[in-house]
């Protein structure tokens, strides 16, 4: 390790320790706020330079453009980088210095915010990211030098959210000279990336290095009417614990040297032959309109390519690089990712890239799966994948979930730090249309269940439902990434983003909810849309406030749940009554014991009539049917359907504010069952359960609960799927 004590050697002069007050005394431009993230004011339609209309020369606002050389020791994990990095000061401010993200320190000790936040959050590592670093194991990243036009510059160490003292995720560098109002900064760092072993999305095990947020990376510079902001702000915060990433557009220009007999795959397009020298090879990548870069670099992998083809894309060139242990998953994980492509593409919009590269994490780097970045994903390795299993269930998700966030994060850009439902949420979403497309359930049979000829399945909106935590929901779906009560509560934006946006589905129809993310997609591709865009996006298309209002105030901004719940089914056949009645202006009185008489005399003479009557048909009178709901949440429009002993039902809509409603039937037969939304479409209630209400067995209900029961199974298969 002596070569990583001489690189802190050689630093420890040029740093500066951050310090509050000189801080804010040299800080011109102020950073986005720490915690008060929630966003509820619309984009200005100029936001990010306006929507990108398809004549530009570019895809994108190319705000920054990246130049790196990169030397892999494959020995030692490490990657030694030259960069050249040109940036353009979108802002009318003159900015004196500059905000860089340097993640890898977010695992150079366990000071670190990260590590710090994993504590608290996450205390018994039940999320991913809970692997232990031992000795040999950290992670970090070294400023060697940072220079403008030559001249050295200075840097320190800040805390954008009030992180501990120790966290050196964010670096500020103040500058020779200030960047004017529209004016481009250049800079050339060299650095030092020491991969950790892999964990959280990123590092090595054996002979396998994913370098992802492996370089310095400029922060944004957000302007007035971008995303809340109400003056000029970096964006810029700390790499928290359940906190992914937020970048400018730009140009990646990128050389890769690695040794000759390892497998390179990369963010963008290869750009001719490999050069080989002395041993080790160099990969020329290149990729514009994206706003990060990552590559994988593994000895004794395989690749496996393919295409797609479809209207507005170019050709698309997809690999699937894998190790040997895992051959059975490479060919699955093509089919579902070019099938992605299409979908994604037929729905939202035409994929724009040359390339897509999927790499499958060898065994003991599971960590290392399931992560997204522009035109590159990880997946997960299975050594069976057969038709019908959790095997193949989970490769196609996951590969479908990868390639999604090419859009929501990766060509709409949306804030994961602070806005993590627009990316995993959404996406989570899309995902399940998809799967509901290909009429593809979550299957929960495994080899072992099959042979038995048991094959249970889930719907995986019933699945996303079971797992969303709708009982008690700690945080708005709204909140970023780091303010959560657990690192639970984080993961309910996937499941309950995608349980809220299928229930906003169901209220405004499929056809108007797809027309809706079309254009969200196209007002807010190449740029950086905030949770109020997307809220608007839906209501300018689909022109329906109400259920859009309706689902944003309660989930997204709020915590709300629904309990809507069926209390009694109350039966009395409708008998002539007793007593007074005017008619006409005459009196008649019916005497109780006349009225015994007549009515014991029309059941006979019906059951005369009707010697063959089946039980629960029709008798000599009506049923008169009291029907009694309650509402312990907030409102819902709901169906209620009430079966008769005859065989009929009648549906009746409650779409009100009551606390609880009495609905009465009159009818041959006497009702049987009720059930609150027997179709399923407000999978927000949190307790189905108790929906409905039966007199007697009934089948509806009995596969209401088949289907709960599937859940149950499901979360037992999933467990022994992660093992």
């Amino acid at each position: 390790m002596l070569w990583s004590c001489q690189a802190m050697a050689q630093t420890t002069a040029t740093p500066q320790p951050a310090d509050a007050a000189s801080a804010a005394a040299t800080q011109e431009i102020p950073f986005a706020p720490a915690h008060d993230t929630i966003i509820t004011t619309q984009s200005a339609s100029n936001a990010w330079g306006g929507e990108r209309t398809g004549n530009e020369s570019t895809l994108s606002d190319r705000v920054v453009s990246y130049t790196i050389d990169a030397d892999l020791d494959a020995a030692k994990h490490a990657v030694t980088g030259k960069e050249h990095m040109t940036w353009r000061n979108r802002s009318d401010h003159e900015v004196h210095s500059v905000y860089f993200h340097l993640y890898l320190n977010a695992f150079q000790n366990e000071g670190s915010t990260f590590f710090t936040e994993r504590k608290v959050l996450d205390p018994n590592g039940q999320s991913r990211g809970s692997a232990e670093l031992e000795k040999g194991q950290w992670g970090w990243i070294r400023l060697q030098s940072v220079q403008q036009s030559g001249a050295p510059l200075k840097w320190s160490f800040v805390h954008p959210d009030g992180g501990p003292d120790t966290d050196q995720t964010v670096v500020r560098i103040d500058l020779a000279q200030p960047v004017p109002p529209g004016g481009t900064l250049a800079l050339d760092i060299d650095f030092l990336s020491q991969l950790p072993r892999v964990v959280e999305r990123t590092g090595w095990w054996g002979d396998f290095n994913l370098i992802g947020q492996w370089f310095p990376k400029i922060g944004i510079l957000e302007l007035p009417g971008e995303r809340g902001a109400t003056a000029v702000r970096w964006n810029v915060h700390e790499f928290h614990f359940s906190s992914e990433f937020f970048a400018d557009f730009g140009l990646y220009d990128v050389h890769l040297t690695v040794p000759s007999d390892y497998t390179v795959g990369a963010v963008g397009k290869l750009q001719g032959t490999p050069e080989q020298k002395n041993g080790k090879t160099t990969y020329h990548f290149v990729q514009g309109d994206v706003h990060d870069f990552a590559w994988v670099a593994a000895k004794g992998f395989k690749t496996l390519d393919g295409s797609y083809e479809g209207p507005g894309s170019p050709k698309v060139a997809v690999r699937v690089i894998y190790p040997a242990e895992y051959e059975a998953s490479a060919a699955p994980s093509l089919k579902s990712s070019v099938d992605a492509i299409g979908y994604f593409s037929r729905t939202l919009g035409a994929y724009p890239y040359e390339t897509l590269t999927v790499v499958i994490p060898p065994y003991n780097a599971t960590e290392a799966g399931g992560m997204e970045y522009p035109t590159f994903f990880t997946s997960e390795g299975f050594k069976k994948v057969e038709p019908d299993t959790v095997a193949q269930m989970f490769s196609d998700f996951v590969n479908i979930h990868e390639f999604g966030h090419g859009y929501f994060y990766g060509i709409l850009a949306s804030n994961e730090f602070e806005e993590p439902m627009l990316d995993e949420g959404l996406n989570e979403y899309w995902d399940n249309r998809m799967l509901r497309e290909r009429k593809q359930d979550l299957v929960l049979a495994t080899p072992f269940t099959k042979s038995l000829g048991i094959t249970p399945h889930i719907g995986g909106f019933a699945f996303e439902r079971m797992t969303a935590t709708l009982h008690h929901p700690a945080d708005p779906l709204a909140q970023n990434s780091w303010d959560r009560l657990s690192s639970e509560s984080y993961g309910t934006v996937y499941s309950r983003t995608a349980t809220a946006m299928h229930d906003l589905e169901e209220r405004l129809g499929r056809p108007a909810l797809e027309k809706a993310f079309r254009l969200y997609y196209q007002r807010w591709r190449f740029r950086h849309p905030s949770v109020a865009d997307l809220r608007a996006a839906l209501i300018d298309s689909s022109g329906d406030a109400k259920d859009v209002d309706a689902i944003f105030n309660q989930y997204v901004y709020g915590t709300a749940f629904i309990d809507d719940k069926v209390a009694h089914i109350d039966n009395y056949e409708a008998l002539p009554q007793a007593g007074v009645t005017w008619k006409d202006g005459k009196q008649t009185e019916v005497v109780a014991s006349d009225l015994d008489e007549q009515i014991d005399k029309k059941r006979s003479d019906w059951d005369k009539a009707h010697p063959n009557a089946k039980p629960g048909a029709p008798g000599p009178y009506p049923w008169h049917s009291t029907i009694t709901v309650r509402r312990d949440g907030v409102s819902a429009p709901e169906l209620l359907r009430v079966t008769f002993e005859d065989g009929s039902h009648e549906d009746i809509t409650w779409n009100d504010d009551r606390r609880w409603a009495r609905f009465d039937f009159i009818k041959p037969s006497k009702a049987i069952s009720a059930e609150l939304d027997p179709d399923r479409h407000n999978l927000l209630d949190r307790d189905r359960f108790n929906n409905s209400l039966t007199t007697k067995p009934n089948g509806a209900a009995s596969r209401r609960w088949t289907v709960d029961a599937a859940a149950a199974l499901q979360a037992f298969y999933s467990l022994l799927a992660t093992m």
